[in-house]
């Protein structure tokens, strides 16, 4: 197993991502596995961190199939597998109500997790997007094209471990892709560490108030 936990992958990411420090980047954690690895990045690059609030729409017989993805925003972005959706039968209403529960969790955690929290500026900035890991890509996918449409500079994503035919579609959707791990026999991200524990809620409000979304003037 490569990695200890998400704090040894988080710090075996930011030596990677060095060269990045002079870019006064934002990182940009997907809750709750990547938000552990994100923080030890945003402490050695000395970044504001802040979260992309993903969800992944599994579909109703096998919630762990993504048919999509839903980020949150303003108008939060839905990201459609059609191909999951055809071969599995789902009907648009069957979609539909995935997805409108996944959108609620995301308003519990925006609330949880950020309240009044002032929001990291992304715009003309380099963004480093961050998880613990990739699976089927949905939520990254979706994620990576949330960040997009906030017009940084450049998009960078940055995982531990993913699937190598994954990560291969996915730097379609990012300027750069630091991964330090990609196998072609993949199974499970946790496959990849010694703990994988489940990162609660209480963690990911201690993480950000360790780190703080500045603002562009008093990043780094």
């Amino acid at each position: 197993m490569p990695f200890i936990d998400r704090i040894d992958a988080g710090r075996k990411l930011a030596r990677a991502l060095a060269r990045f420090k002079a870019q006064k980047p934002v990182v940009l954690a997907l809750p709750r596995g990547g938000v552990p690895v994100a923080a030890e990045i945003a402490t050695a690059l000395d970044a504001p961190l802040d979260l992309i609030l993903v969800r992944k729409i599994g579909t109703p017989f096998q919630p762990e199939l993504a048919m999509g993805a839903v980020v949150d925003g303003t108008a939060p972005l839905t990201v459609r597998n059609e191909d999951v959706i055809l071969a599995n039968g789902v009907s648009e209403r069957e979609f539909n109500e995935v997805r409108d529960r996944e959108l609620a969790e995301i308003v519990r955690r925006r609330e949880r997790y950020l309240g009044r929290r002032m929001r990291a500026e992304t715009g003309g900035r380099t963004a480093i997007v961050v998880d613990d890991g990739i699976a089927t890509g949905a939520t990254t996918r979706a994620a990576l094209q949330a960040v997009q449409a906030r017009h940084p500079a450049m998009v960078v994503l940055a995982v531990p471990v993913a699937p190598t035919d994954v990560l291969a579609q996915l730097r379609a959707e990012a300027d750069e892709v630091v991964c330090l791990e990609d196998h072609e026999d993949f199974g499970a991200i946790g496959y990849f560490y010694r703990n994988f524990d489940q990162v609660s809620d209480e963690e990911v409000i201690r993480l950000l108030a360790e780190h703080p979304a500045a603002p562009p003037a008093a990043a780094g």
